[in-house]
């Protein structure tokens, strides 16, 4: 995700900006604002190395995410510079592509018979709306999200309708959301705030990032497992219910 200098050790202001893909005035504007550390100077010109890369990689992408030279003014200026490096390991390991799908483009032909229905560009708007896919040509949609479209279509061919299987969607990503909530408030309370407390030391930073690595896989395999047995459960009210009432008749 990050450019690394390679062996290049030091570089000059137009070339730090180019490998931190910023323009010379926003890396200006960060050095009088004090983010990143004064360079080595040789005369009028003055020197950078990979820590003022790291540096502006990291400004880099919190400016991508929203934030303004001033609120990162404020954050950034309580942290010592050497974080910078194990700021943009946690970015990356948080966004690594093992946990960022690639998009998947289809033609809108090819995602009807995916889920085994007459195409109906309605159903793909929603899709849309929903931050699923995206329009990208006059035939074809872009998935962004394609192991939730492929298991969505999977359901409709069981025989749910598409409608059904939409409105699934919004319940999941609330009950969800809840429950991922709650697990990161844990942690953060349990393992990121007695890191901080204890002044971020440099030997503790690997298991603290080991921990974050962990978070999803096993987060998702206690859903799952609670998932099933909740599903079994609620399968086996359905049959008493629907077996009762077969009684009945």
């Amino acid at each position: 995700m990050f450019e690394d200098p390679g062996n290049v050790r030091e570089f000059t202001v137009d070339e730090l900006a180019a490998r931190a893909k910023m323009t010379v005035r926003n890396v200006r504007a960060c050095a009088s604002r004090g983010l990143i550390a004064a360079p080595r100077l040789e005369g009028r010109t003055g020197f950078y190395n990979h820590e003022h890369l790291q540096r502006l990689q990291l400004i880099r992408l919190l400016m991508d995410r929203g934030y303004t030279l001033a609120s990162i003014e404020k954050d950034l200026l309580a942290n010592p510079f050497r974080a910078s490096e194990h700021a943009l390991d946690l970015i990356d390991l948080l966004h690594s592509p093992a946990r960022d799908e690639q998009p998947e483009l289809m033609t809108r032909d090819a995602l009807a018979a995916l889920a085994g229905v007459p195409r109906d560009d309605a159903l793909i708007a929603n899709l849309v709306d929903l931050g699923l896919a995206e329009w990208a040509d006059e035939d074809r949609v872009k998935l962004v999200q394609p192991a939730i479209v492929h298991a969505g279509a999977r359901a409709i061919r069981m025989g749910l309708s598409p409608d059904t299987v939409l409105a699934m969607l919004p319940i999941l990503r609330e009950h969800l959301g809840a429950v991922a909530n709650h697990f990161v408030d844990r942690v953060r309370q349990e393992v990121w705030q007695p890191f901080v407390d204890a002044g971020m030391p440099e030997t503790d930073w690997p298991t603290v990032l080991g921990v974050i690595e962990s978070l999803l896989p096993v987060a998702g395999q206690a859903v799952l497992a609670l998932f099933r047995e909740q599903l079994g459960e609620s399968i086996d009210h359905a049959l008493g219910d629907q077996l009762a009432l077969a009684g009945e008749n």
